[in-house]
């Protein structure tokens, strides 16, 4: 596969992340376009399950709010779909919000 495929199929789930991660870890030429969206979509993921725990929690908490934090829950599939783009248009561009705090942030995809 080549970089932009690879970037791309990081952001399809994470069996999507897991093969663009091996796939890209036994090449011997490294792309920081590939490593900086695997990053991203790494915590976007990471993201994604944080916010189903607190939503399911406020969920059973104030059961009457539940529309809310189920719309809330849709932030981090936004957010993947944002990634995607970003990847599709080979820029490398946080997700807004929360790909700031996600750069640089998983030192096993620099090695």
């Amino acid at each position: 596969m080549n970089h932009k495929t690879l970037a791309i199929v990081s952001y399809i789930t994470i069996i999507g992340w897991l093969i663009a991660y091996f796939s890209y870890k036994n090449e011997q030429k490294k792309d920081s376009f590939v490593t900086y969206h695997l990053e991203q979509s790494l915590g976007v993921m990471v993201f994604s399950i944080v916010v189903s725990v607190i939503a399911g929690i406020l969920v059973n908490v104030v059961p009457s709010l539940s529309i809310l934090f189920s719309l809330i829950s849709l932030i981090p599939l936004i957010l993947m779909v944002l990634g995607l783009i970003n990847a599709l248009n080979q820029v490398m561009k946080p997700v807004p919000v929360i790909g700031g705090f996600f750069e640089n942030r998983f030192s096993f995809l620099h090695q």
